[in-house]
């Protein structure tokens, strides 16, 4: 029993593994029977638990028996005598080698930040899976938003993280491999990737983990770069290790306790093109011999594609937009680094102060700047914000200046103090920084982010402790061939340095040239940099610098503020379409930056309109988003459909929600959790908010509190779209006698379709009808009401006290048993002018008791649909002769019936009737042949009303253009008819489109 309850203690603990591993253990020790009723249990959940199958599958490969398959990759690979000691050497070595962190400078003989990598070490989330392998955004951007869809999708079961240790593990693997396994880790600059290998390598010389591999040999992309010649892999193993020199023919004999690691395939100048798709005779040697001499990406192909050592294993890491370059490889394991979830970030600051008070400050604040929290799922940005932000919050400097808030702010609080720091080590910093920007510059044009000695040679730059505080020094080449090659500690460093330098270039026509060419580059390498660009303008980022830099020019920072002022002017006008919509975003990111709050008036006050529909958005730019919003008055109509950003995005947007009439929020991944902070941020005295779409969010029951909450409270909301949700009968009955039947509520408009409603629901919706006087629009359609539920309506819609108008019941399941309570809704309701009864079941029968109430001069329809209602042409003339009759009827659809030519033309001839006003008739995919058109043409001559005519998708030919084109010509009234989707010849086509300007308004749909 204690045993079995520190199970569940373990788990509760999140230490998961070893309440696993004590959980079998138990039942191993319970003997045969336990452990066939725990397999039992898992087969039971393995279609619900993806990961349980994997396993199942795994245990398969290995053997039934589970616990000697888990022996079987912890114990070691034996090996004896002298293999054993040199194995014992290398372990010691790359121990040696792996178990301290280094922040190089530039002087061979400067100061070297030694960590202890135990120490500083944090977890990272990582993930079984890459979900784009070409990634074109910034990779800084994207980090918020990665790591919020991360969090979604596990919670859904669509994502399973992985252990480092766990990246040869079959369960994870995506094919089977006979030969060996590959697996691939991406992660954008700076999330980790050296340092998680760093400490698998350190980790399996310490015999913890993969210890089912005999020697590990682990290699840096950048230094390979620095092998130019024709080698051999037993030649590239001495040239790292060569103490191994005398063992690797025996070695060789057992490939599969051999694990190769690559770091940094983005790295790599070599090509390496597994599919020769740029037909390079080069790249289709192969290499299957350790002893053959050949260039450095063939042995790196043949060892990925199991040509070399087939049977060993390969780890590649990667940045995310080089994973194409392994998409024809037989990759097992995909994996991907999303960097720091939740608590992982505090771990980290509180790993890089040694004062806690201090590790919480910092943290505080970064807590509550949420572009620094996105920032902050990154290492290398913590490691940015922790170097800028420690002295504010220590108590030496924590009344000096303001803390920074925007990104420019940081980056040049961060420069500033290398400047504080470095700046007395060389005569001129602002010389030195000048050039070292414009070598930035150069590498941000060309995607460029290692440079080399000859790069300092050509910017007149010359190693120095002041300039250790910008670069890195990546490798010191004294024992092997490696070259020498520096590195910004992040790219958005390089990115900050190129703007600055380019700001102070007092060069004056150039810096407009430069920004509009910058702006107007398509792949996005520049977003970052102009908007440092635009945040140098600011007071607040440029005067710390101004110290050590002197003035920044006044006509620079008035001509960079006015291009501003002009692009953000400019992309309000062009907005629309993915291009322009995030054109816009990218401009409100240089207001953003720019601080300049008068600019903002200017151009973003008079905004009413904003759309950045299927845009995937960021946290940051939510909060962009929410800077722009505020300064105007009222927004009409925000469109956010399909940004996928779900709660964290309405908490940034929050405060300024309230400004929106129109709110638009479809497939935003809102999810019940997210409705609370967004009734919340409505829920303000000055809410403006009319018309909110919440459809397509996941939205269950346990959400219909908060949706009660709203709409009693916000007294201007008057529509309300929750359709393609999950709300069921309980959610919808909640949100009906708790809010709709409130006397605060003031709903007019509401969206239910697509709920998994039932006949139950049904009840309590023809209660409202009855009591809410104020409601005008319902839809319910793609819900299971039925016959019976169809009743329940009918009784609520002949209530003289009901005043709906417009009512959707398309695909309820609807059949001819309800025709009679239908017909009693169209005769003898006295508001209703709209119903969509399409794709039910209503048949000939159906719609001929239909028609009797057509006739009835009590009926008041204006709307009518009848698609797909299994319709033909039986019923055709009972429901032309109604169509005559009724006065009321302006729209008609009965589209996807099998009326045939005979059938329209019933229906069609009754449109030429002095009583009939049908102005729109919907007639697609109805059967209409070539030998229809003059009859229906004869008829529809002389329809008065039609105004719009739908023929798509019938089987008309040429043969039909002449009656066709006598028929636009002749009826003066008609404004629209759809032809598309028929059997024209092009020529056709253009005898028909050659019509479309004959008249005023009339559109000629081909």
């Amino acid at each position: 029993m204690k045993q079995t309850q520190k199970v569940c203690e373990l788990a509760e603990k999140g230490e998961r593994a070893e309440s696993s591993k004590l959980l079998l253990n138990l039942v191993m020790k319970k003997g045969s029977q336990a452990r066939r009723v725990m397999w039992e249990a898992f087969v039971k959940i393995r279609n619900a638990v993806p990961k349980i199958d994997k396993i199942l599958k795994e245990i398969l490969d290995h053997g039934f028996v589970p616990y000697d398959y888990i022996k079987v990759t912890v114990d070691s690979s034996s090996l004896t005598g002298k293999l054993k000691d040199i194995q014992q050497k290398h372990q010691d070595t790359l121990k040696v080698q792996t178990e301290k962190l280094l922040v190089n400078t530039m002087l061979k003989h400067g100061t070297v930040r030694t960590f202890h990598l135990l120490d500083r070490y944090v977890d990272l989330t990582i993930i079984s899976s890459v979900r784009d392998r070409m990634l074109v955004e910034h990779e800084l951007l994207a980090r918020g938003r990665d790591r919020e869809e991360w969090r979604e999708k596990s919670i859904q079961r669509e994502l399973e993280k992985i252990r480092p240790d766990q990246l040869f593990h079959s369960s994870f693997s995506h094919r089977k491999s006979q030969n060996g396994s590959l697996a691939a880790v991406a992660g954008v600059a700076g999330i980790g990737k050296t340092t998680m290998v760093q400490k698998i390598v350190h980790d399996w010389a310490t015999g913890k983990i993969y210890q089912n591999f005999q020697f590990v040999f682990f290699f840096k992309f950048r230094e390979l770069n620095a092998i130019n010649c024709t080698i051999n892999l037993s030649n590239l193993i001495v040239i790292f290790y060569p103490y191994l020199r005398n063992i690797l023919e025996n070695l060789w004999e057992n490939p599969e306790g051999l694990l190769f690691i690559f770091d940094g395939l983005d790295e790599f100048r070599d090509k390496i093109d597994f599919d020769n798709s740029q037909g390079d005779t080069e790249s289709l040697l192969e290499c299957t011999d350790p002893e053959f001499r050949c260039k450095m990406s063939t042995i790196v192909c043949s060892l990925i594609q199991h040509k070399l050592l087939p049977g060993c294993s390969v780890l590649v890491t990667t940045r995310p937009n080089f994973l194409h370059v392994l998409e024809m490889a037989e990759i097992n394991v995909w994996a991907e680094i999303l960097g720091f979830v939740g608590e992982e970030r505090k771990e980290y600051f509180n790993r890089f102060f040694e004062d806690e008070a201090l590790a919480e400050a910092v943290f505080k604040h970064v807590e509550e700047n949420e572009i620094m929290y996105t920032m902050s799922c990154n290492p290398s940005c913590c490691w940015i914000i922790g170097e800028a932000l420690g002295t504010f919050f220590s108590q030496k400097g924590k009344n000096h200046q303001q803390v920074p808030k925007s990104i420019t702010q940081l980056y040049s609080y961060y420069i500033y103090n290398i400047l504080k720091n470095h700046g007395r080590h060389v005569e001129n910093p602002r010389d030195v920084l000048l050039k070292v920007g414009k070598m930035a510059f150069a590498g941000v044009s060309e995607k460029n982010v290692v440079f080399q000695a000859g790069d300092l040679i050509q910017f007149q730059l010359q190693p120095s402790q002041f300039l250790s505080g910008f670069l890195m020094e990546l490798l010191e080449g004294e024992d092997s061939p490696r070259n020498m090659v520096y590195t910004f500690p992040h790219f958005t460093i390089q990115e900050f340095v190129a703007a600055l330098a380019q700001f102070l270039t007092p060069d004056y026509g150039e810096i407009l040239k430069l920004l509009n060419e910058a702006h107007g580059t398509a792949d996005g390498r520049f977003d970052v940099f102009l908007r440092f660009v635009a945040g140098l303008s600011s007071p607040g980022s440029a005067g710390p610098l101004e110290e050590f830099l002197g003035p920044f020019p006044d006509r620079t920072v008035c001509q960079v503020v006015d291009w501003v002022r002009e692009m953000v002017e400019r992309e309000i006008e062009n907005i629309g379409g993915d291009t322009g919509n995030r054109n816009l975003l990218n401009t409100l990111h240089y207001l953003f930056e720019s601080q300049n709050t008068e600019v903002a008036q200017a151009t973003v006050g008079p905004v009413e309109t904003l759309s950045f529909s299927y845009l995937q958005l960021s946290p940051n730019d939510c909060t962009v988003l929410n800077h722009a919003i505020s300064f105007c008055d009222t927004i009409k109509h925000l469109d956010l459909q399909s940004c996928a950003l779900q709660c964290d995005g309405i908490q940034r947007l929050g405060p300024t929600l309230h400004k929106c009439q129109n709110l638009g929020l479809v497939k935003y991944q809102l999810g019940d959790a997210g409705v609370k902070p967004l009734t919340e941020a409505l829920m303000k005295p000055d809410c403006k908010i009319q018309k909110m779409r919440l459809e397509n969010n996941s939205l269950t029951a346990s959400c219909a509190e908060d949706l009660v909450s709203a709409v009693t409270a916000i007294h201007s909301l008057t529509d309300l779209q929750l359709g393609y949700n999950k709300l069921g009968d309980a959610g919808v009955n909640k949100l009906l006698s708790d809010a709709l039947k409130n006397p605060q509520c003031n709903i007019q408009s509401l969206g239910l379709s697509f709920n998994g409603l039932t006949a139950s629901c049904a009840k309590d919706i023809a209660s409202v009808l009855t009591i809410k006087n104020s409601l005008k629009s319902l839809n319910l359609s793609s819900n299971e009401m039925g016959d019976s539920g169809l009743k329940w309506l009918s009784v609520a819609l002949r209530n003289p006290a009901s005043k709906l108008q417009k009512l959707g019941l398309w695909a309820v399941g609807l059949t001819a048993s309800c025709a009679k309570d239908l017909a009693s809704i169209l005769s003898e309701t006295h508001s209703l002018t709209e119903l969509d009864l399409g794709f039910n079941k209503l048949g000939d029968s159906g719609v001929e008791i239909l028609s009797e109430a057509l006739r009835k001069p009590n009926c008041k329809i204006e709307e009518l649909g009848l698609d797909h209602n299994d319709l033909t042409a039986s019923c055709t003339k009972v429901l032309g002769s109604a169509l005559s009759q009724n006065s009321s009827l302006k729209g008609l659809g009965l589209c996807f019936n099998d009326l045939q030519d005979s059938g329209v033309k019933q229906v069609a001839a009754a449109l030429s009737g002095p009583d009939c006003k049908i102005q729109s008739l919907r007639l697609k995919s109805v059967g209409l042949t070539d030998s229809s058109t003059d009859d229906l043409v004869a008829v529809l001559s002389n329809a008065t009303s039609l105004k719009e005519l739908d023929l798509r998708s019938n089987t008309f030919t040429d043969n039909s253009i002449i009656m066709l084109r006598r028929l636009i010509t002749a009826q003066k009234t008609l404004e629209q008819i759809q032809l598309a989707e028929n059997q024209f010849s092009s020529d056709g086509k253009t005898q028909l489109r050659a019509l479309q300007g004959i008249r005023p308004k009339l559109n000629v749909i081909i």
